[in-house]
């Protein structure tokens, strides 16, 4: 059985709609799902650095790119001293992957759009359906979570072969059944790896579209093993939030804590980063 403590960890001007998040020693990168920076709190300093990683939109537009034109960035994840932004791939202007290397701070942008088309093709998952908000790269397979928040509700697991996402030939999908509140299931928001337990954070919101937002009912975490990705466990942490972003803040014996973010789906530039506390 597990217990969850969830608590306010910092409350950060200047970011807007935060979707994703990467903890790297002092420094918490930040995305937004309609913005083309990606942001670095120190959390030690309170210091906020925006680094640019779009170039195609006027600079006064950057903060809050109008939503039909938004990359729609919902996935931050890492391996070795890289960043890995992906789009959700919802419209046609969402298939966008930024790379961002810590060390030589230099920006890289690729186009994932054949990919996207090939892991629609091979799930049965159409446009109206398709909704990637979670990633885990492990350097030679790539595990990419569809949010079912469309009207078939296809939560599910991409599992990809080989480092780079643009050349992607073949793939697997699973299928995965997450709980629900009042009728409605729950879809992934993002997911994490943490040893060999993938951990995962879904929001029930009463909506039939993955572009239009709906009325939250709830949030869970919840983890899935490795190997068989089989559900381990679930657990409801909130009634109100929609988390979308996870990253881990330290594992102990006893508990495991992460840092959460939340899109509050408002034009405000503040966010609210959580931190949650599982006891095992």
């Amino acid at each position: 059985m597990h217990s969850t403590t969830l608590e306010v960890f910092a409350e950060i001007d200047g970011i807007g709609s935060a979707s994703g998040l990467f903890l790297h020693e002092d420094l918490l990168y930040i995305i937004g799902d309609n913005s083309g920076y990606l942001n670095e709190y120190n959390i030690k300093t309170k210091k906020l650095r925006k680094i640019q990683i779009l170039f195609d939109q006027t600079l006064d537009q950057l903060e809050n790119i109008p939503k039909p034109l938004k990359p729609d960035f919902e996935i931050l994840c890492q391996h070795g001293d890289k960043l890995y932004i992906l789009g959700s791939g919802s419209t046609p202007k969402r298939n966008l992957m930024i790379e961002f290397d810590l060390k030589m701070q230099k920006v890289f942008q690729k186009d994932l759009t054949e990919t996207y088309s090939l892991l629609k093709s091979i799930s049965i998952i159409d446009d109206q359906n398709f909704n990637l908000e979670g990633a885990i790269f492990t350097g030679n397979e790539w595990m990419l979570f569809n949010r079912g928040n469309g009207i078939d509700a296809k939560n599910g697991i991409f599992n990809i072969q080989g480092a780079d996402l643009t050349k992607t030939k073949h793939a697997g999908f699973n299928p995965f059944k997450l709980p629900n509140i009042d009728h409605v299931e729950s879809s992934f928001t993002d997911a994490v790896l943490v040893k060999n337990e993938i951990f995962f954070i879904a929001t029930a919101e009463d909506t039939k579209s993955t572009y239009a937002d709906g009325e939250i009912l709830g949030s869970f975490i919840g983890s899935i093993n490795l190997q068989t990705l089989k559900l381990t466990f679930s657990n409801k942490i909130s009634a109100k939030h929609k988390f979308e972003g996870i990253t881990l803040l330290n594992q102990g014996e006893y508990s495991t804590t992460f840092l959460l973010c939340e899109d509050r789906d408002s034009e405000e530039l503040k966010t609210v980063i959580y931190k949650l506390i599982l006891n095992h």
